[in-house]
C-alpha cells in the first residue's frame, strides 16, 4: 500500500489577490528572484521546494495554501486515496508541460494536492 516512489511534498501553492504585491513580499521573504513569472503564476525554486503564487485562486475554490505530494502515477494515487475515503475536489488536469495536478479532500475537509511530472 505504501508507495516508496512518492517524493514527498515539494510544491506549495499560495492563493494571492494581488500578484505584483505578493511577488514583492515573497521575493523579500525568500531572498531570491522568481524563476517563473507570468500574468497567471509566479514560481520560486529554493532548497528543493517550489513555492507558487496563484492569482484568482479563490475562484477555483482555493482559499488557503495547498501542499502537493509528488507522485509517479496520479490516477493510481487518486484511486488509492478515494478508496480510503478521500473525495476528489479537482480531477487530474494538465497545467502545462505534461505536469498533472489534482486535489482531494480528506474526511476532515483538508485539501491535499497530488502532482505528477511528465
Amino acid at each position: 500500500m505504501s508507495d516508496p516512489a512518492i517524493q514527498g511534498i515539494k510544491t506549495v501553492l499560495h492563493p494571492v489577490k494581488d500578484l505584483v504585491v505578493a511577488r514583492s513580499v515573497y521575493t523579500a521573504l525568500l531572498g531570491i528572484k522568481p524563476q517563473t513569472v507570468s500574468d497567471f503564476y509566479v514560481g520560486y525554486d529554493i532548497a528543493g521546494q517550489h513555492i507558487g503564487l496563484v492569482p484568482g485562486a479563490d475562484t477555483q475554490g482555493m482559499s488557503a495554501p495547498v501542499t502537493y505530494w509528488h507522485v509517479p502515477d496520479i490516477e493510481a494515487k487518486l484511486a488509492e486515496v478515494t478508496a480510503a475515503g478521500a473525495v476528489v475536489r479537482n480531477p487530474a488536469a494538465d497545467v502545462g508541460g505534461g505536469r498533472l495536478i489534482a486535489t482531494v479532500t480528506d474526511v476532515d475537509g483538508n485539501v491535499l494536492g497530488l502532482l505528477q511530472d511528465s
